[in-house]
């Protein structure tokens, strides 16, 4: 039986082809990335969000530059918009939107879940991000501030959320698996499971 190449298919070949002669990436280099990609997942994020809550240095280096300590994690963030780091503290909580469209640490977080992208979590995320934030079952405290940041194509943001209480002898592994992309965008916060 034959297969019909389709017109996405020949532009996509054409493309690889033009990125090799032009020395800008080879076929092997492009099929890398896209594997990488493809493996991205909250798994990264929540790992580097409990090394953050177990090693002060980490933390440091996290809240200063997310790419490089992604990077210091094994995650490849070539060709990725820098990565800020959003830390959640006693009297600010932060909740991640992209006002435009989708854009969305995928090196860190993988692939952007379809209500991040719809345009009615962009729109309430901004204009009642308490309303937002209810909607997930996440209830904060009357004083506390919430800064909604935008997300955009040239600064990728996650949010370091809080260290649940009780926690102080988990282990890292253990600390991860109470965080997920929900926690790491701010609509969630981690709860002991």
């Amino acid at each position: 039986m034959r297969l019909i190449e389709s017109d996405s298919d020949r532009l996509l070949a054409a493309l690889r082809i033009l990125l090799a002669e032009k020395n800008i990436a080879t076929v092997p280099e492009v099929a890398e990335r896209i594997r990488l990609t493809d493996a991205a997942s909250p798994a990264q994020g929540a790992r580097m969000v409990a090394r953050a809550w177990t090693d002060p240095e980490y933390r440091a280096r996290l809240l200063a530059d997310g790419t490089r300590a992604a990077e210091e994690m094994g995650i490849p963030m070539r060709g990725a918009p820098p990565l800020g780091v959003l830390e959640d503290t006693a009297d600010t909580h932060h909740l991640v939107v992209c006002t435009l469209c989708s854009c969305y640490p995928r090196a860190v977080l993988g692939y952007p879940p379809f209500w991040f992208k719809s345009a009615a979590y962009r729109a309430k995320a901004v204009r009642d991000p308490r309303g937002t934030l209810a909607e997930w079952g996440t209830v904060l405290p009357a004083g506390m501030r919430v800064r909604v940041v935008d997300s955009t194509a040239d600064y990728r943001w996650m949010v370091l959320p809080r260290r649940p209480d009780g926690t102080e002898t988990w282990s890292a592994e253990r600390l991860a698996a109470l965080v997920g992309a929900e926690e790491m965008v701010g609509v969630r916060l981690p709860q002991l499971r």
